[in-house]
């Protein structure tokens, strides 16, 4: 054949199509232990409805996909001690699961012990988690050396411990999220972001009784778990807005944070204090709480429900809290409205209800 020929035909011929991922579909409890026993990286698997064991453990998978194959419909995880762990699986989704009842923790996704070296690129979205502990240190999802992870559209009602709780996190955004907590279960908080944690996005979540602390800013964490080792804050560069928290005995505590921003947030009726402003890791040369922005939030209470407006633990620098343009309403007490602050507050408002006026 004559060369010209034969190369415009070889420019003729289909290319061919690079591989797909493997998609496997599951029925039935036996079906999935089989399937997770085979998974390659890039795999995307979908599990029918129906109720489900836990205790499923995997690690060193990247480019996973789990989700429901009816996200009208749901697979149920039931019971047992921790529904899925994820040691080291970067770009992972897991999409419309719900899980229930675990001992210890709903979720587990952690970096495998590699303190310098996290995992990028997790999507957790249309989660049910409930039910989990029900006392004691147990988290609906419980992250550990992580960075760029998201997580969005997921509902928790009922935790021991955290509904999310991030150890030595970065990067990363938790919204349009709802916590409920539940008679029976401790929940000590609802987000939780500590051990080195940095630059995380909370934003258009609803807490109602969240948590003993909704949110807290910052922890308790020991020395040897932080991410980044010789990290000297517990938290830093935090940025909280445009949620809505009801209930619980404060809004949000500032533990340990160096450098936050709480602005354009609805607080409703918290039981005991507005916020917390606390330190309790002392060790030597660590960051005391500082450096915290509260701005264009509304804030809506009893006055005979709070113990003080603000509590202010020792080891802290409050001093270095700016507020700036909150409305303030004791709804029972309209003319004794202003907070005792630390510092002096510009733009304020106080006495009228911000439910009913324009938000700054």
């Amino acid at each position: 054949m004559n060369p010209l020929l034969r190369f415009i035909i070889l420019l003729l011929l289909p290319l061919p199509l690079p591989a797909t991922a493997a998609q496997i579909t599951v029925h039935n409890p036996t079906e999935l232990r089989t399937a997770l026993t085979t998974l390659k990286p890039g795999t995307h698997l979908k599990i029918a409805p129906g109720e489900y064991p836990g205790g499923h453990h995997l690690k060193n998978l990247q480019n996973l996909t789990i989700e429901a194959l009816d996200p009208q419909n749901p697979p149920l995880f039931k019971d047992g001690n921790t529904a899925w762990q994820f040691s080291r699986c970067e770009n992972l989704t897991l999409r419309h699961l719900h899980i229930s009842g675990q001992k210890l923790n709903g979720i587990n996704l952690d970096d495998g012990g590699h303190l310098d070296k996290p995992v990028s690129g997790i999507t957790l979205e249309h989660l049910k988690i409930s039910n989990i502990g029900p006392q004691g240190n147990r988290d609906a999802i419980k992250c550990s050396g992580l960075t760029k992870l998201t997580i969005r559209h997921c509902h928790f009602n009922g935790w021991g411990g955290s509904a999310i709780d991030f150890v030595g996190c970065h990067d990363s955004l938790i919204t349009h999220c709802h916590f409920e907590g539940k008679d029976g279960y401790s929940a000590h908080t609802g987000i939780q972001l500590k051990g080195g944690t940095s630059d995380i996005t909370i934003e258009h979540n609803q807490f109602i009784n969240g948590g003993q602390r909704p949110i807290n800013a910052g922890g308790s964490t020991g020395l040897a778990y932080f991410r980044p080792q010789g990290a000297k804050y517990e938290a830093k560069s935090l940025i909280i807005r445009h949620n809505t928290i009801q209930g619980s005995p404060c809004a949000i505590a500032f533990v340990g944070v160096d450098g936050a921003q709480f602005h354009h947030n609805t607080i409703l009726f918290p039981t005991q204090w507005l916020f917390r402003i606390l330190q309790e890791t002392t060790e030597p040369n660590f960051a005391p709480c500082r450096n915290v922005i509260i701005k264009n939030n509304h804030f809506v209470y009893h006055r005979a429900s709070l113990r003080s407006d603000i509590n202010i633990g020792s080891g802290t620098q409050p001093e270095t809290f700016q507020f700036d343009g909150n409305t303030w309403i004791a709804e029972d007490q309209p003319q004794a409205s202003q907070p005792k602050l630390p510092t002096q507050e510009k733009n304020a408002t106080y006495g009228i209800d911000p439910r009913k006026t324009p938000r700054k």
